[in-house]
């Protein structure tokens, strides 16, 4: 038998993606495949693929609260993220439970404002902007927006240089208060993320990858940042594992073949398919 330990938990609060790309369905295979027990509460169902997003409907806020309770109740969790919230009363509600639990026992919180699927379909309602740096960003260890979800939090226009992204990645920080991770993905040359904790600016670098199969690129990244802080390390590790994870999951899913849209990252890459017609051994 195998001697039983506790395996760290993480645990994601946010939309369902039907196409299994993103959302929940991406941060539960990102958490499996980096050694975490995932757990999940749903903030919303939609109805997507590849090519775009047809329909959302929002979760009760109550009923939001009540998965969160639950789960924090019996489980030891060990580091949470946030993705898709959907509307402002979700926002606050969330915010509002979490807070329940004093800064010292609250596990790490990675809140990555999900605003628009890669699609350029809108999953948020506009208030809900407001509600993520009013009343959730300040419980957070850090916010990962991508550029333009950045100029629309300043209220800015999108920074197209790197001076530009750590001017705003500064603003963003004393307007969240909370650390920020400004996500270079969207923009031109290398792959350059800007970290920003108020004292100093980090720069985490890969080489862009040409390919349009970036379908949950957002999600795993800060399902990964969470997965690596809940088995204890630290912020910045954290991040740099991260961003390593998800370029790897790009290069390995331009190959992947899903939809016929705007393929997904590969959160398995890492698992090796069992060749055709293998049986598991009997015990």
């Amino acid at each position: 038998m195998r001697q039983a330990h506790p395996v760290p938990i993480a645990l994601t609060i946010a939309g369902s993606d039907s196409s299994g790309g993103a959302g929940i369905q991406a941060d539960l295979k990102t958490f499996t495949v980096l050694g975490v027990y995932g757990a999940s509460v749903i903030t919303a169902l939609t109805a997507q693929n590849t090519r775009g997003v047809d329909a959302v409907e929002a979760i009760r806020p109550e009923l939001v609260v009540a998965q969160l309770r639950s789960v924090l109740s019996d489980l030891n969790v060990a580091a949470v993220k946030t993705g898709m919230l959907a509307t402002a009363a979700i926002v606050t509600a969330v915010a509002a439970e979490l807070s329940r639990h004093g800064a010292g026992a609250r596990p790490p919180l990675i809140v990555d404002p999900v605003m628009v699927a890669t699609s350029g379909d809108p999953l948020i309602a506009g208030d809900a902007v407001a509600a993520i740096i009013g009343d959730l960003a300040p419980l957070a260890t850090l916010l990962t927006p991508n550029l333009a979800e950045a100029a629309a939090f300043l209220g800015g226009t999108q920074a197209e240089s790197e001076r530009a992204a750590a001017a705003q990645a500064e603003a963003l920080y004393q307007l969240a208060r909370c650390p920020v991770l400004l996500k270079g993905g969207h923009g031109t040359g290398a792959a350059v993320d800007l970290f920003f904790d108020g004292n100093e600016l980090v720069r985490f670098e890969r080489p862009r990858l040409d390919t349009p199969h970036t379908h949950g690129t957002g999600c795993v990244l800060s399902a990964a940042i969470a997965a690596l802080l809940a088995r204890g390390g630290g912020l910045q590790p954290a991040i740099a594992g991260a961003k390593a994870f998800v370029w790897q999951g790009l290069k390995s899913g331009a190959s992947l073949g899903v939809g016929r849209g705007r393929g997904p990252v590969d959160c398995l890459f890492a698992i090796e398919a069992p060749a055709v017609g293998d049986t598991a051994s009997e015990p």
